[in-house]
């Protein structure tokens, strides 16, 4: 048996495509093709350059070719952005980028029409103002005119696939990331859309991971000179496809898809929508199989990749590698930051708003750029801390293991603090997660693997786990302490 599909996956930053190869007891991954995805700021909107990343999943099919029969290609993308088309099937607008202004004090406005209680009872979502139910009350509100031409509303992934097959449909776990999404009834929410003035008629039909969308249009396989190959919805939410591979046996367990952004959370088989999760402003997502991510949306390695960006444009030619090792040469324990301020969420210099904050709190202000480091790490993992003691209080559990999935876990410094700050053994790994997560969807979708359980099995047997355990726990009880009174005050 060798079984070859195709997963392509996008992220805030860049993107690749994998082929996955499975004989029945491993899978195998081979890179064929990787790309930066860079977004344009154009008449003050920050967008998506959708048609630049669309010629990026042709070359993938192109590039496939050289691997032999691919039966099936999948695509997942980030969370909450979207593309509009009109009654002619054609896009509009490029996407607009979450990190887009236009959002701004849409979250309060959305209050005034829906109290918050209420609003959180029926999507389970952590309020961001990034969240689509909040894009598009600005587009409704701002660009009527825009509003009027659109007749249907498509997710990033099923806009490609869209693209691909001409059909039109939302896969489930995309669904969930909008605010719009009915956690209970499992479909859209129409009546809170209403409210918010979004017209009912923009959502397609919801699918479950797993569905055949369709197959390559004419037009795709003639341009490209490819063979057919079956569409497949993934979960279209990278956190989702990578929560799929997941290399854990046991039940309850805790997971920390590191990448740009860290999402921290633990698997369900119901949705939680109580008192708590919305006082810790936990979201819910639809998972493979029926099953629910209940989790905290964390800033990643957004402030390290940034920080690099900044130093870059200063002439240091940081290696990521080089900023872990700056990192670990610095002094421990010196100052923190809380890593979902504000003040960190738009693009910029991280590194000067990082002092800014450690001055107006009063604490040490990192001189070098290893403390500045230094000082996003150890920060990064108290925060971890604190979402894990609200998530457990949520569910009423205990965690004995973290399970660190994604690019970051190439970073063991990460992984080495994370163990330590919050008194758990740590498995990191698989590195690919999203892309062996996307791989296995579709192999369970053609039968070729027989359950989510079997799945993981295969990834545990595949990939190279490491294990870290807490280091000097007494030590990071009181380091800890020290953080949350800092950042109970900012």
């Amino acid at each position: 048996m060798d079984k070859k599909v195709l997963a392509i996956d996008f992220g805030a930053s860049g993107g690749r495509a994998i082929v996955g190869s499975f004989d029945g007891e491993r899978i195998t991954l081979e890179e064929i093709h990787r790309f930066s995805n860079d977004p344009v700021i154009l008449g003050g909107t920050m967008y998506w350059d959708v048609l630049r990343l669309f010629h990026e999943i042709k070359q993938s099919l192109v590039k496939a070719k050289a691997c032999g029969k691919i039966d099936s290609v999948g695509i997942d993308t980030w969370g909450v952005d979207f593309g509009l088309i009109d009654k002619d099937g054609r896009l509009l607008e490029n996407p607009v980028h979450y990190r887009d202004k236009r959002t701004s004090g849409m979250v309060d406005e959305g209050f005034k029409l829906i109290p918050r209680d209420a609003f959180y009872a029926v999507t389970g979502n952590q309020f961001m103002e990034i969240n689509t139910a909040f894009q598009l009350m600005s587009v409704a509100r701002n660009r009527p005119d825009l509003m009027e031409r659109a007749d249907k509303l498509l997710m990033m992934p099923n806009l490609f696939t869209y693209f691909l097959t001409g059909e039109k449909v939302t896969e489930q776990s995309i669904a969930s990331t909008t605010q719009l999404y009915d956690q209970t009834g499992k479909g859209w929410a129409y009546r809170l859309a209403e409210k918010l003035g979004i017209k009912q008629s923009l959502f397609t039909n919801i699918i479950p991971a797993g569905t055949k969308i369709g197959t390559l249009t004419s037009e795709i396989k003639e341009e490209l000179d490819v063979s057919d190959m079956d569409v497949i919805a993934v979960c279209g939410h990278d956190t989702q496809a990578a929560m799929t591979a997941v290399p854990a046996s046991e039940k309850d367990f805790l997971f920390l898809s590191c990448g740009t952004w860290s999402l921290l959370g633990t698997e369900l088989d119901e949705p939680v929508l109580d008192e708590n999760s919305m006082r810790f402003n936990v979201t819910n997502e639809a998972g493979f199989g029926g099953k629910t991510s209940f989790l905290k949306n964390i800033i990643g390695l957004w402030l390290i990749q940034e920080s690099r960006r900044q130093w870059h444009c200063e002439g240091k030619d940081y290696s990521f590698a080089d900023l872990e090792r700056i990192a670990k040469e610095a002094e421990p324990f010196k100052c923190f930051i809380d890593p979902d301020d504000e003040m960190f969420v738009p693009a910029g210099n991280i590194p000067k708003r990082i002092k800014n904050y450690c001055s107006d709190m009063g604490q040490p202000v990192p001189q070098t750029d290893g403390e500045v480091m230094r000082c996003i790490y150890e920060s990064l993992a108290l925060k971890y801390r604190i979402s894990i003691e609200e998530l457990e209080i949520c569910t009423g559990k205990t965690y004995k293991t973290l399970y660190m999935i994604g690019g970051g876990t190439k970073d063991r410094f990460l992984s080495e603090l994370t163990a330590s700050a919050c008194n758990i053994r740590v498995s990191s790994g698989p590195v690919e997660a999203t892309a062996l997560g996307n791989i296995a969807v579709q192999l369970i979708s053609s039968g070729d693997i027989e359950s989510l359980e079997r799945a993981r099995e295969i990834i545990r047997d595949s990939e190279k786990i490491y294990t870290f355990e807490p280091q000097n726990p007494a030590d990071w009880d009181k380091v800890y302490e020290k953080y949350k009174e800092v950042t109970a005050n900012a």
